[in-house]
Parts: structure tokens; C-alpha cells; sequence
């Protein structure tokens, strides 16, 4: 067993720190020494990954490629050795009992899914109920959802304690003889407090119902064994946890396993195949393992289990505590003009490190852009939990996920930055004579501005304080007739055409950056006529404003939907 050492457990990751110990750049510049620090605040959503994983993954294309399972010659049999290795490494480190009850999947999203479609299929009829917590995870309501709407059964929706837990009288209240299926996750990737699990569990199982707990955020950061959980079924994702994207785990207690049909048809979850008679199928796990796997995947997340397991559990996870409570103080004494900004969507220190919370009067997509230009990577948004924002009544948040390789410098820089960002006085920026009216002259101001900007950071702040020059449309204009769709924010377009068949637009957001963005695209199509909007080389002005390679595709894509809409509109 390993002591465990920050800055040792740090160097063996290549993206956060490269061979000679310097941070490496981000934001598109080449040189090390004049780029700004990479500082990887999103764990939650996927970990860096440690050399020997990165080496397993090429050392098995390299010495080992071919199927499992389905041969007899010396490669094949090498790499379904690897490949069930693998499988009992999981067994072992989560306590299951058997081989037989480790499924690989693709993720904790195709678990929930072969779980809702094979055993939702087979235990669900008209009136049955399904209970959720409202704090989950959308891959753990849809596919409920789907079955709920095909069998006819019913979901119910516990809530959530003063703290941000799953509540247990509430839940008490909602179980009773109905009750098929208590679904639920560990910790949610929002709320980051461990839900009282074990709990929760006997008392479903006191009314017969089925337990499926989501561990995607909870496997990383504490030992899990699922037989003294005594759940049916936990699900979890290789790539949250220092693995490959693209693997992840069912645990099912087999039992359970063998009654519940295939999800999935074709090759290797078959026994026999026949025209003439019924096709039977292959003992567990295979059953539910149908096709070829991500076989290198597999593999390399054994390394994964490897390396963690290497090193002392207490060491690690009270360094990640270390870690929550200087990053969570700092947020909680961060001040900007003597007042407090920063806004915890729950009370309460997280029980793992993740950290979810808003600023007043700051839209959370302009503060992880920002935070971007500084070389930070942070979520901002719903972050896949729809439901949870509409309980808590906001729109959605920041968040900030870290990891054991992640530092208190790095942490104060993050504070740092933020204070920055939030304290940085307007200084001169473009000024349009009619703010109403953004037309060709603006067009050929925004491009010589941005000509002498060099830097991300620059220039991300030549959009937000574009944004001010933006005219506020009225908010009875702000509906879902204007509403622009497949936007990552909320923003709104209207249009006039005069006599002459000149087309005049404006636009709205919820977010400053947005509106920033709004401003250079509106400058592009304002005072043209139809046949000019078409021709209009969208994609060589932002190349001039050298703003391509930093929008984000979901921003990037937010961009195109309102350059679609315009030329919509034009038609």
C-alpha cells in the first residue's frame, strides 16, 4: 500500500502536468512559458487520466488486439484473459460475489437503460410505481419515463431534506405496495452530500421494491461494497473514476440477473441460434454482453482499479476533504465591494469535492467563460439535472469538481481569478451612436478592434463589454415566440423589414457573453436585404475575429441557431 503524496500522485497525470513538472497550455497557445496555468476544476463530469492507463490503452493495440472470447489462437486467449481479469478486479473492488454479477456496459447511462428496459419490461404493469429522488441525474429519469409511459406504471418523486439529501420521511410516505422500483443516486453530481443510502435501501425493500443505486460520483472518492449495501443493482462509469471513457459497470445480484431478459441482441450473449427452433441464450455476464466490447477500454480500467488501489484510502480521500473545505471557505469569505456574492444552492460543507454554487447578479455561463480565458476549467450550467434547478428554483449554477491531483495553489488562483473577473471596473469599449441600431458601420469597428487584440483573455473582454452596447429587449418580448432554440442560454430575436425590404434585427440574452456574441452577429446581418443575409459569409468573420477555435460547441452551436433563425427569418 502506498502512502499517498500529492505531488507524487499529481506528476503521473500527463494533461494536468507534462514530463518536466510545467503546466501545459491551453486556449490554443504553443509556447509553455507564456501560457496561462491549465487548472482542471471538472472532474465531476470526467478525471484526468494516469500514465498507465494511457499506456494500457496503446499496449493492448500494440501486443494484444483480438476478440475475446471467440477463438482459440495464442492472441485471442491473451486478451480475454486481460478482459476477465478485469471483470474480477471489479468484482473484487466492489465486494461483489461473483464474476457473473459484473455487466460491462458503455457508462452509467447505458446501465440505467438495460436496467429500465430489461427488468422495468419484466416487473412493471398498469399502476405500478417507480420512486426518484428529485435531485437526479437525467439519465436516471428518462429511461424511467420511457418504461413508465410503455408499461403504464407511475413515477413518484421524493424530495430533498433541508441540507440537499434524499429525505426519509418523505420517502417513507411516498413507499407502499405499489412501489416496484426505488432508483436513486449515491451522491448527487450537484448536491455532492452522500444520500442516506443504506436506509433508504432496507426500507424499499421492507414493501418488496427493487434498489438501483447510481454511484457514478461516488466510486471515485470512497471504498464501495455493495454486499453490505445489500442493493440489488449499482452502476457506475469507468471514466469519473481515473479510466477510459466509454466503460462502465452493472452490478446485479445474480439472482436478479438471471431472471431478466436480454437488452440487447447478437453475437456472444447467444447459446444457440437456430431457424427452427427458439434461440437460447448465453449464461451471465455474457447475456447482457452482446458484440464486440470496448475490449481496450476494459482493460485499461483495470489499470485504473490498479492504481487506485494502490494507495492508502483514508490518505487519499482526507486530502480531497482538505481540499472541499479550503476551496468551499474561500468561496464563503469571498467578498467583491465589502458584500458577500457567492450563493451555495444548498447549506452545508459537500461530502465529496464538489462544490455548487451562484453569484449575485452574475449569469453562470459568463463566469465559466471568463474563467476559461484564465486557463480554468469549471461546469457551468443545468448540468444534466433539469428538475433539481426547477426545485431549487434557479436556472442553473457553477460547479466545481476536484480531484486528488488538483492543489490549494491551484485552488487560490481560482480565487484569484474570480475576484478579478468580479472586480474589473468597465473600461472603454466600442460605443455605437444608436445602440438600437447595430448595422455595417459597427460591423467594420468590431473587426479592427478585435485586429489588435491578441489574447483570449483580451478578447473574451471585448465581448462582455460588447454585451453593455446591447439594447435590453422588453420582457414581454422575451416569449417563446422569440425564443431562440438549441442556444445553451436563454436568448431572444425579433426582426422589422422596411419598404425597401431591409431587414433590422435585435436580440436579447440571459447571459452576457451571449449578448456579447449577439452584438458581432447582429453587426453582420443588420441594414441587409434577404439576398445579402444568404450570401453573408458567416464562418470567414468570426475567422477575422479570430473567435472560431474558442467557442465551445455547445456555444459554437448557440452561435449557428441564431445565424440559422436570421436567415430563417430573411427567407
Amino acid at each position: 500500500m502506498k502512502s499517498f503524496k500529492p505531488k507524487q500522485f499529481r506528476q503521473q497525470f500527463p494533461l494536468v502536468v507534462n514530463n518536466e513538472g510545467n503546466r501545459l497550455p491551453v486556449n490554443g497557445s504553443s509556447q509553455i512559458s507564456s501560457s496561462l496555468p491549465l487548472v482542471y476544476f471538472d472532474n465531476g463530469a470526467t478525471t484526468q487520466k494516469p500514465n498507465c492507463v494511457i499506456d494500457s490503452y496503446h499496449s493492448f493495440y500494440q501486443t494484444t488486439n483480438a476478440n475475446v472470447h471467440r477463438a482459440s489462437h495464442t492472441l485471442s486467449v491473451k486478451a480475454t484473459t486481460a478482459f476477465e481479469h478485469a471483470r474480477n478486479s471489479i468484482k473484487t473492488f466492489i465486494n461483489a460475489k461473483s464474476n457473473k454479477e459484473i455487466i460491462w456496459t458503455k457508462g452509467t447511462t447505458e446501465s440505467i437503460n438495460l436496467l429500465a428496459m430489461s427488468l422495468g419490461r419484466k416487473i412493471l404493469t398498469h399502476g405500478d410505481e417507480i420512486i426518484l429522488a428529485v435531485s437526479e441525474h437525467h439519465a436516471n429519469i428518462v429511461p424511467w419515463q420511457l418504461i413508465a409511459e410503455q408499461t403504464g406504471a407511475m413515477i413518484k418523486i421524493v424530495e430533498l431534506d433541508a441540507m440537499g439529501r434524499v429525505c426519509l420521511p418523505a420517502f417513507e410516505q411516498l413507499l407502499n405496495s405499489k412501489t416496484k422500483v426505488f432508483c436513486c443516486a449515491h451522491i448527487s453530481n450537484v448536491i455532492a452530500k452522500i444520500n442516506p443510502i443504506n436506509e433508504l435501501i432496507q426500507k424499499a425493500k421492507s414493501v418488496g421494491a427493487i434498489t438501483i443505486i447510481d454511484g457514478a460520483q461516488a466510486v471515485a472518492h470512497f471504498p464501495i461494497d455493495v454486499q453490505a449495501l445489500d442493493c440489488d443493482f449499482y452502476v457506475f462509469s469507468a471514466h469519473k473514476m481515473f479510466g477510459p471513457t466509454g466503460v462502465g459497470v452493472l452490478y446485479g445480484k445474480q439472482a436478479l440477473l438471471e431472471t431478466m431478459p436480454p437488452y440487447q441482441a447478437g453475437g456472444e450473449m447467444i447459446s444457440k441460434v437456430s431457424f427452427n427452433k427458439p434461440t437460447t441464450f448465453n449464461d451471465l455476464p455474457f447475456k447482457f454482453e452482446a458484440g464486440t466490447p470496448n475490449i481496450a477500454g476494459v482493460v485499461a480500467f483495470s489499470k485504473a482499479i490498479e492504481f487506485i488501489s494502490a494507495y492508502d484510502a483514508k490518505q487519499l480521500c482526507d486530502y480531497e476533504k482538505q481540499l472541499t473545505i479550503h476551496c468551499y471557505q474561500a468561496l464563503q469569505n469571498l467578498t467583491v465591494f465589502s458584500k458577500k456574492i457567492v450563493k451555495f444552492i444548498v447549506p452545508g460543507l459537500p461530502d465529496i469535492p464538489v462544490i455548487s454554487f451562484t453569484l449575485n447578479g452574475h449569469h453562470n455561463h459568463d463566469i465559466a467563460t471568463a474563467l476559461d480565458s484564465y486557463g480554468i476549467a469549471i461546469r457551468s450550467g443545468h448540468h444534466c439535472a433539469m428538475p433539481l434547478m426547477e426545485y431549487l428554483n434557479i436556472s442553473g449554477c457553477l460547479r466545481i469538481s476536484l480531484a486528488a491531483y488538483n492543489t490549494f495553489e491551484e485552488i487560490n488562483y481560482f480565487i484569484d481569478c474570480l475576484k478579478k473577473i468580479l472586480t474589473q471596473e468597465s473600461d472603454a469599449s466600442l460605443t455605437f451612436t444608436n445602440k438600437r441600431d447595430v448595422n455595417e458601420q459597427a460591423s467594420a469597428m468590431i473587426i479592427t478592434q478585435f485586429a489588435m487584440v491578441k489574447s483570449w483573455d483580451t478578447r473574451h473582454r471585448q465581448i462582455m463589454l460588447l454585451g453593455k452596447q446591447l439594447h435590453r429587449l422588453d420582457k414581454n418580448m422575451r416569449n417563446e415566440q422569440t425564443l431562440i432554440s438549441g442556444c445553451e442560454s436563454l436568448a431572444w430575436l425579433v426582426s422589422q423589414k422596411n419598404s425597401q425590404g431591409i431587414f433590422n434585427f435585435q436580440a436579447d440574452s440571459d447571459a452576457k457573453i451571449i449578448r456579447g456574441l449577439l452584438v458581432i452577429v447582429l453587426a453582420a446581418f443588420n441594414g441587409k436585404t434577404a439576398v445579402q443575409i444568404q450570401e453573408f459569409d458567416i464562418e470567414s468573420y468570426f475567422k477575422s475575429l479570430g473567435l472560431i477555435q474558442h467557442l465551445s460547441p455547445s456555444r459554437g452551436n448557440g452561435i449557428l441557431a441564431i445565424v440559422e433563425k436570421i436567415k430563417k427569418i430573411a427567407l
